[in-house]
């Protein structure tokens, strides 16, 4: 196969096209998201339907996302991105067709599984592109999907203000982000199997080492998607707190979630991966006290902004160290981000049952002790700073290897 020689200017250029599909990645989700209510109402479910549908994404994701080796080894890691990131775009009409439940159902799967294998794909280039340059990217990439998801949440906003139907809305958005995700993909490193490497199977139970860094993405994953879903109800139920007060708590911890990743990068060159998750955990888990011990609202709005700041980087760096875990790189982030959509389908359930019986406050108890997880089981990232490398000089050529 093609033996493609890369300079260091290439694989920077490389780093921004894929940050630009992070981007576009996050975007179909913030545009999907903000319309959720409209697709309700055109498929005519109630609230526990549309609780049954969305989990059908995070189904869609599990199934399809051991898939995305196999794609890559065939078509070659830039085809493959293309190709994905493009069904993933054009998947964001599909909810908003739908007339009814089982519809909705299958559009969301659907949604779900091109979704989670672009995700592996991008991920996968993503770690090669750290690797090459020698230096933490990945806490950036990851923030530039905070970015993107907060750029199409705020364009969806704005449809749904204007009473605009989805449908017209996901077309347009679907049309405009399909044609970004094209464009930066012309810059994508474009890896290729060696003759002699083995294609990966079509479906494989994800390696051990990727359980247990899934295990650690997994205790971020559930304080995130319990903060996300339940920290405005926290505010308001528990604390008495103004809609709009409850509401600004959310957007404060999607804020400092994203500039955190943003900022990451240069911590964990700095620290390494195990200390900054270590570090990491230990606000979070102060943050989760300053929550369930808290008697005015600021003080929980504190705590929630530092359980955002703590578990930012933590999944992305679990995304480095599993595509450093093995030979098989895409095996190994597939694994891992099989147990974190879990974890994000779990994690607001599971709180709204633990309140139901008990009470709010119980629930993030729970959170807080799997933030203390992140503490305890850091070490299993060890292999993203053993196996990094060091920062290649300017002019060096790298060959071409699988991602």
């Amino acid at each position: 196969m093609s033996e493609v020689q890369y300079d260091q200017g290439q694989v920077r250029r490389a780093r921004y096209a894929v940050a630009a599909v992070f981007a576009v990645h996050g975007a179909v989700t913030g545009s999907f998201a903000t319309r959720v209510p409209w697709i309700q109402d055109h498929a005519s479910v109630s609230a526990g339907q549309l609780g049954l549908a969305l989990a059908f994404p995070a189904l869609g994701a599990s199934v399809a996302m051991p898939l995305a080796g196999s794609v890559s080894h065939r078509f070659g890691a830039r085809n493959a991105l293309r190709g994905l990131i493009t069904l993933w775009t054009l998947a964001l009409v599909l909810p908003a067709l739908a007339p009814n439940l089982w519809t909705l159902c299958l559009a969301l799967f659907v949604y779900g599984a091109t979704a989670g294998m672009a995700d592996v794909a991008m991920n996968a280039l993503g770690v090669e592109i750290e690797n090459r340059l020698g230096r933490s990217i990945m806490s950036g990439l990851h923030g530039m999907w905070s970015a993107g998801a907060l750029v199409g949440s705020a364009a969806g906003t704005l449809a749904a203000h204007l009473g605009s139907d989805a449908r017209l809305h996901h077309a347009l958005a679907a049309a405009v982000l399909t044609f970004l995700g094209l464009l930066a993909c012309r810059w994508v490193l474009d890896l290729q199997p060696t003759e002699d490497e083995e294609p990966p199977p079509r479906f494989a139970l994800p390696p051990k080492s990727a359980l247990l860094i899934g295990a650690v993405g997994f205790c971020a994953v559930f304080a995130e998607g319990a903060s996300l879903d339940w920290s405005a109800v926290y505010l308001r139920d528990q604390l008495e707190a103004s809609a709009g007060l409850a509401a600004a708590c959310t957007t404060g911890f999607t804020l400092t979630m994203a500039i955190a990743r943003i900022a990451g990068d240069r911590i964990v060159d700095r620290f390494g991966s195990v200390r900054t998750v270590r570090a990491g955990g230990v606000l979070a888990v102060v943050g989760g006290l300053l929550i369930v011990l808290a008697e005015q609202p600021a003080v929980a709005m504190s705590g929630f902004a530092l359980m955002g700041l703590g578990i930012a980087v933590v999944v992305p760096l679990c995304f480095a160290a599993a595509g450093r875990s093995g030979s098989n790189p895409s095996l190994a982030i597939a694994g891992v981000a099989t147990i974190t959509y879990t974890s994000g389908l779990v994690a607001p359930s599971a709180i709204g049952t633990i309140a139901q019986a008990t009470s709010l406050l119980v629930s993030f108890v729970l959170v807080t002790v799997l933030a203390s997880g992140l503490v305890a089981f850091a070490g299993v990232l060890r292999t993203a700073d053993r196996d990094r490398p060091k920062i290649a000089q300017p002019t060096a050529a790298v060959p071409d290897r699988q991602s």
